[in-house]
């Protein structure tokens, strides 16, 4: 499988849009890695991982062209995760076609926001819940209880094929009891984690800071989710965390985890 992170960044991205905090104003002069639209990925460019107000332009800037995917998987229903409305744009009167070229999954939250938008329009979205496995063409995938957004059941997903297994973890919280007990029987190659508060905690729990962060990789170690060879990578970061590109490297890099940014991707 080939992962591509198409956006790292939290819900108003880096720099933020009204913000002139010390890591907006890097990343507007140096541009760059620190340039972080709202988060989201894609698997084998037929896969993709939540349906944000940045994917226009994700798209376009990575080359990838959305009639090829053949599912959107959602994470929940924040707006920097599922942009409703865009959905329309692949439906006539701005296509010549009247049924999406793709299945939507998602919890009753975000399946709910889009039934109410478009009640009439012949939409194939299918119901998750986590812990409970269902296969899409080549691929198995399990969507996990994530801590964020009660009382949604939002979802971090497992994605396995041909023997390699991908955790998607964006809005993640540290997790509850039943999300450990049942990633100890997973083996993970390759981690997608978010790291949205940096090095500014806050009392909201349904976000990680480094240091949460860290705890959550060291126990998936300890655990043996997460091995030797396991690639472990960043995403969701906030110009509020206080970190940019450079610093959250030379925090992370040293630990084994790499920083991701709007564009890395790799093959497990």
């Amino acid at each position: 499988m080939v992962i591509t992170l198409l956006g790292t960044g939290g819900a108003d991205g880096i720099p933020g849009l009204f913000s002139s905090d010390r890591v907006s104003e890097y990343a507007r002069e140096h541009g760059g890695k620190d340039i972080r639209t709202r988060s989201a990925a894609v698997i084998d460019d037929v896969l993709k991982i939540d349906f944000g107000p940045d994917t226009w332009a994700q798209c376009h800037r990575f080359g990838i062209h959305p009639d090829e995917w053949q599912a959107v998987l959602l994470t929940h229903d924040d707006e920097d995760h599922l942009a409703v409305p865009e959905f329309q744009y692949a439906l006539y009167p701005f296509v010549n076609r009247d049924h999406l070229p793709f299945t939507v999954y998602g919890n009753g939250h975000c399946l709910k926001k889009i039934t109410d938008r478009f009640p009439d329009w012949p939409l194939d979205l299918v119901l998750t819940q986590s812990f409970h496995t269902f296969d899409f063409c080549d691929y198995r995938i399990t969507p996990v209880a994530a801590n964020h957004a009660p009382p949604q059941d939002a979802q971090n997903y497992l994605i396995e094929r041909d023997g390699k297994t991908i955790l998607y973890a964006t809005d993640t919280g540290v997790w509850a009891e039943r999300t450990w007990r049942f990633l100890e029987g997973v083996r993970v190659d390759l981690m997608v984690l978010e790291c949205t508060e940096g090095i500014v905690p806050t009392p909201y729990n349904g976000h990680l800071d480094i240091e949460e962060c860290l705890a959550v990789v060291s126990r998936l170690r300890h655990q043996g989710t997460v091995r030797d060879k396991t690639v472990i990578v960043t995403t969701h970061h906030a110009h509020m965390g206080d970190c940019t590109h450079g610093e959250l490297e030379a925090k992370l890099h040293p630990l084994g985890i790499e920083v991701g940014y709007d564009g890395w991707n790799r093959e497990v």
